[in-house]
């Protein structure tokens, strides 16, 4: 009798254990998700939710100004770039200081918001005050003051570049190469945020100028011969050495029926590589696209961030349409910097940051820190590497190549200046008359890069008439008129 019920029991237990299996798997189920759904709430709560708060499209930021004076926005060397007043009756006004200089790169805080008013809204209206002064302003039922955002911009080389560009259509971008601050970010035609409201009707029907838009990073340009610096690479990558190439420029070059034309018809004569890229001879670019083919182009023009996105809040992505398939007179005219290619000023300085950078891309960045009311500082920015684009030997040889540019080319105008110079002067074609803009990039203190320029004069002709000028006045101003 026992051992039948010891055999039953025994039974009844056997059946229960897969049940309880299973009952004991749901419950580990359930309590995985639910850990998870608490880490995950930690991890937005201290990681996430600034960013979230911060976005332009979360609209309960305005909320905070019922409670926030704005803060200022400020330059490296110290001056206002946007600030508060307000009066005794209470009234707030926004305003600029520098109007039109810092349009584009600062913004405006009405009719909606832009540049660095709205990427660092959240900063602007929130307040670290000392919380003994933040509860006695709420007593008395007035504001507390916003935090200022202390930015990498350098008003003095803002200034430069803005006063050389003078009244013509471009942008102007400088950045420092080792730490990827933006010095310099200019665009014209420009604008008035202190007056943005009552000319605001005007400013979005402008098609004819544009002047809303930020041509420093929502310009889209044919690149010219400054993207001779990615048809160079290439070949470097194509061959593993610039030595033993030659070609006789005889002015112009025809393939398939497709001629390319060396600008004002010039006749190089024999060049090596590096004398056709102090040059710019397009003869010979053309001629090296057609060894390299569409689809090697292509690859390195995306390692260096083409049709890539760039690591910017705001900008126009960069367009490369060459692949395996296209002809040979689009293959020429790519390699030149003509075709389709459509590239940004900034993005042309990202380029060339990391060449001066020994092939690494700095994370580029306008806020070098967020300070209190009362000058403590709440937040500061680290310089952050973002991506190599190229080997540190790679980036030396198109170095060595832009040197040259500047000692025995198109840029020499850079050369003996008491600072020296590696650069790529550009001539964008426009139009089917011949029309161009004048692009000039380049980096100062070759040995130990400072500088990195990025410049493009709409319809400003070759690239040592308008765009070299221009930033002559930027290394000087950098280098003399702080000593």
């Amino acid at each position: 009798m026992k051992k039948r019920q010891k055999r039953k029991a025994r039974e009844i237990s056997e059946k229960r254990r897969p049940r309880n299996r299973e009952y004991t798997l749901v419950s580990c189920f359930f309590v995985l998700i639910f850990v998870s759904m608490i880490g995950y709430l930690i991890y937005f709560n201290y990681a996430k939710s600034d960013d979230f708060i911060n976005s332009p499209y979360n609209t309960r930021q305005d909320t905070f100004s019922d409670r926030v004076v704005r803060g200022k926005i400020i330059s490296a060397d110290g001056q206002v770039l946007a600030q508060t007043n307000v009066y005794e009756d209470g009234t707030e006004e926004r305003t600029y200081p520098y109007a039109n200089m810092f349009a584009h790169v600062v913004g405006y805080d009405t009719n909606g918001k832009s540049g660095l008013e709205s990427e660092a809204n959240f900063q602007l209206l929130t307040s670290h005050e000392f919380f003994l002064n933040q509860m006695k302003n709420e007593f008395k039922n007035q504001k507390n003051t916003g935090d200022s955002v202390n930015t990498t911009l350098n008003a003095d080389l803002q200034s430069t570049a803005y006063n050389a560009l003078g009244d013509r259509r471009g942008a102007v971008v400088a950045i420092e190469p080792s730490t990827g601050k933006i010095l310099v970010e200019m665009s014209r035609p420009d604008f008035d945020p202190n007056t943005i409201s009552q000319n605001w009707d005007t400013l979005v029907n402008d098609s004819n100028d544009s002047s809303l838009l930020n041509r420093a990073t929502n310009g889209a340009y044919p690149p010219g011969s400054t993207f001779k610096v990615v048809t160079a690479l290439d070949y470097f990558r194509t061959k593993g050495s610039l030595e033993g190439f030659s070609y006789l420029c005889e002015g112009s070059i025809t393939r398939e029926d497709h001629t390319i034309r060396c600008y004002g018809g010039t006749v190089h004569g024999q060049e090596d590589f590096y004398s056709a890229f102090a040059n710019s001879c397009n003869s010979a670019f053309a001629e090296i696209g057609t060894m390299l083919g569409g689809s090697s182009l292509k690859k390195t023009a995306e390692d260096l961030l083409f049709n890539k996105s760039l690591p910017l809040s705001s900008y126009k992505k960069s367009t490369f349409t060459l692949n395996g398939k296209s002809s040979v007179a689009e293959v020429m005219q790519t390699a030149i910097g003509q075709g389709n290619t459509l590239v940004s000023p900034m993005h042309m300085a990202l380029i060339t940051s990391a060449i001066a950078n020994g092939g690494e891309l700095m994370k580029p960045y306008l806020i070098d820190s967020v300070v209190s009311s009362d000058g403590e500082t709440v937040k500061t920015t680290e310089p952050e590497n973002y991506k190599r684009l190229m080997t540190t030997n790679e980036a030396n040889i198109l170095g060595k190549l832009m040197k040259g540019v500047v000692e025995n080319g198109t840029a020499s105008a850079l050369n003996g200046r008491g600072y020296t110079v590696a650069g790529k002067t550009g001539s964008a074609e426009f139009d089917e008359n011949g029309s161009s803009h004048s692009w000039f990039i380049g980096y100062s203190n070759v040995d130990d890069p400072d500088l990195v320029v990025a410049i493009i004069v709409e319809n400003g002709g070759t690239g040592s008439e308008a765009a070299v000028p221009i930033a002559e006045q930027i290394f000087d101003a950098y280098y003399y008129d702080k000593q």
